[in-house]
């Protein structure tokens, strides 16, 4: 590795620093030339000159050059050009990798964007595979300015393969705030699954500190690269398991240039109530179980009504006579189509009106399409329509089922035992939707019963990550969203911390409607340090049984420390002493302790954080009760009483569960504390 120690290579470094401050008043020129455009002349509208404002605002932004973040971090010496034909004495080529695209006045790239099929071989080239690259740079920074290089000669046989330093500082760096991109230390297998295509899906099952989120995510500005206008039109969603996540690592998309994704939780996807009630465990897994589909289709489809009487139309001084056994032969067809209850509905009309105009070409007369249409509206046919095909509100019904007993035996016999019946009828009449307490995975049924009624709006790709905790219910509410698109799913089996925690990918993925997925596995663990995920890995048998255990690649050991405490002050000193190490600092404890422990920490005067809310240099610890720990990382971690995370949860294996993601949090240091036995499953 070089630094400006090296006085052999001082010029070298000095043209890579040239080169960075080219390429920084290169993108300032770029961003200064959207700046100037002067659209008061080609917009046609108000409206459209609104829709470009925005759009160059967007460019704008994307063109943003953050100073403390690296504009390139590596180099790929070509032997030849790439593309061209491969000619002796054929010259190659230099690029600079890094996070976009950056080139100067006269169009030539300085820096290619990291995505750009060029790139590639920055991430997959090997001794084994130079990929026709004769040197890989790597650059080493200090806020924003170039201060180290490291080269690697990949066509060079007297140069052994070594592990890049500077990859190793990269990965193992103290980090405050919230998650960053990892374009610069990417993976051979994380690339692969990166730059899977838009076409499939991809499931990625990832132990801590695998890097699962960051791949999800940094696939995402891939495929955004890759197919920018087909994604565009159609969107692209990140869904994760609550708000404190998203906080999290809401910035890694937008420091890699890309400001249109959105995010949000599968509460805020299904919210078309106020959800303000909570079900027990026995009642939310019926209700979050497939089942519960089946059961929501039989009640729907139980308001159609078969016609008994005949539609008669009066049009002038003739009458139109459709007769009953037609009117039920059109039911019967549109229902045999599995059309979705709205669209059916909204159809039947015009069937009818198209029946009354073939009565109408057998006697002589012309209709055309309006007259169909007039037909259509005519009142005798709106009555009939109403009766046999009455409308019917999704969270109408859904109160129905959770509160007539009759209504519910009725339409999920043989499907649901008498027994789950009853756990999920409430216990108290509700007069009204708005009234009713509703609860997350009320809101999750109601979602399902609006898409049978009418199609949900599908996305052209989403994210869903800490998949392993939702239920089949909710695995569905997400797949209606990329029923016409593509997925890709992030999570870890051992991490699953609810009654209805996903048992197989397979399974799962058939409830998400992406049964052809790939499943791919990431097992190198980059973020935990070998001592710590080893003692974590004690509670894989009872908690996943065949799943492999998470292999630390790092050269830093970190710090793993158990300690036998007799008051929450020491817990407190724990806390002081990792806050003198440099990087952010979590304190997990199981909910029930979280108020004692905030108390003791205010006493002792350490000002503290919660989740979700971004860490600063005056305040680098953060209190986080275990429920929410999950997908958050702290470069050091107090874990408070193990034993008392185990005993939150409703049953012992998901109280397990809860304590592996509880040890698994740190980056570089891990100090247990507990003043009670620890779980015999560690001892």
């Amino acid at each position: 590795m070089s630094t400006p120690a090296d006085d052999a290579l001082s010029g070298p470094l000095a043209r890579e620093r040239a080169h960075l401050a080219a390429s920084r008043a290169a993108l300032r020129a770029m961003r200064e030339d959207v700046e100037s455009l002067d659209i008061s002349d080609v917009t046609a509208n108000w409206v459209n000159a609104q829709i470009l404002e925005r759009q160059i605002g967007e460019r704008i932004k994307a063109l943003a050059d953050l100073s403390d973040t690296p504009l390139f971090f590596g180099r790929l010496d070509y032997l030849h050009a790439p593309g061209a034909e491969r000619a002796e004495g054929a010259a190659g080529e230099r690029f600079y990798i890094g996070r976009r695209h950056v080139h100067d006045a006269d169009g030539d790239p300085m820096v290619i964007d990291w995505r750009a099929p060029v790139s590639q071989p920055f991430y997959r080239a090997s001794k084994k595979d130079p990929m026709d690259v004769a040197l890989r740079r790597r650059f080493g920074y200090t806020g924003g300015d170039v201060t180290a290089y490291e080269d690697e000669h990949l066509l060079d046989p007297a140069e052994a393969a070594t592990t890049s330093k500077l990859l190793q500082q990269e990965i193992e760096r103290p980090r405050v705030g919230p998650m960053r991109d990892i374009v610069a230390t990417i993976q051979p297998e994380q690339d692969e699954i990166v730059r899977s295509g838009l076409g499939g899906t991809v499931c990625v099952q990832g132990g801590p500190g695998t890097g699962k989120t960051a791949v999800g995510l940094h696939r995402v500005a891939y495929l955004l690269y890759a197919h920018r206008e087909r994604l565009a039109r159609t969107g692209t969603l990140v869904v994760g398991p609550n708000r404190s996540f998203l906080n999290y690592i809401e910035q890694v998309l937008p420091a890699l240039g890309e400001l249109t994704v959105q995010q949000a939780t599968v509460d805020d996807l299904v919210a078309h109530v106020e959800v303000r009630g909570t079900d027990d465990a026995a009642a939310a897994l019926v209700k979050g179980d497939a089942r519960m589909a089946q059961v929501l289709r039989g009640a729907l489809y139980s308001h159609v009504v078969p016609p008994t009487e005949p539609v008669v139309v009066v049009r002038g001084s003739r009458r139109w006579r459709v007769p009953a056994y037609e009117l039920q032969d059109i039911v019967r067809e549109l229902l045999d189509r599995g059309i979705r209850y709205g669209a059916a509905r909204e159809a039947l009309p015009q069937r009818i009106a198209h029946a009354v105009l073939v009565q109408m070409e057998r006697s002589g007369e012309a209709p055309d399409d309006r007259v169909q249409d007039a037909v259509a509206r005519n009142s005798a046919v709106k009555a009939a329509v109403k009766a046999v095909w009455p409308p019917v509100d999704p969270a109408r019904l859904v109160l129905r089922l959770l509160t007539d007993a009759d209504f519910l035996a009725e339409h999920s016999d043989g499907i649901l035992t008498e027994e789950e019946r009853k756990a999920v009828l409430w216990a108290k009449p509700v007069r009204s939707v708005r009234s009713a307490k509703w609860s997350a995975a009320d809101a999750v049924l109601i979602d399902e019963a609006a898409d049978l009624i009418e199609r949900t709006h599908s996305l052209g790709h989403v994210v869903l990550d800490e998949a392993q905790d939702l239920s089949p219910m909710q695995y569905r509410a997400v797949g209606r969203r990329c029923s016409t698109g593509s997925a890709t799913v992030l999570g870890d089996l051992a991490q699953g911390t609810t009654p209805w925690a996903t048992r197989s990918w397979r399974e799962a993925l058939a409830h998400l409607g992406k049964d052809d997925a790939v499943i791919e596995e990431l097992t190198a663990g980059f973020r935990v340090p070998a001592d710590v995920i080893a003692y974590a890995s004690r509670l894989l048998p009872h908690i996943a049984p065949g799943l492999t255990p998470v292999a630390s690649v790092r050269e830093n050991p970190g710090f793993f420390d158990l300690r036998a405490v007799d008051s929450t002050a020491d817990v407190v000193a724990a806390c002081a002493e990792l806050l003198r190490n440099e990087g952010s600092t979590g304190l997990i404890a199981a909910d029930a302790r979280v108020p004692e422990l905030a108390e003791a920490l205010t006493a002792a005067g350490l000002g503290f954080l919660s989740p979700g809310e971004e860490t600063t240099r005056e305040t680098r610890l953060t209190l986080v009760p275990a429920s929410l720990a999950k997908g958050l990382e702290y470069d050091y971690v107090v874990l408070d009483e193990p034993r008392a995370v185990v005993d939150g949860e409703p049953d012992e294996r998901t109280g397990l569960r809860r304590l592996y993601v509880a040890l698994t949090r740190a980056v570089s240091g891990l100090i247990v504390t507990h003043g009670s036995p620890l779980p015999e499953q560690l001892r």
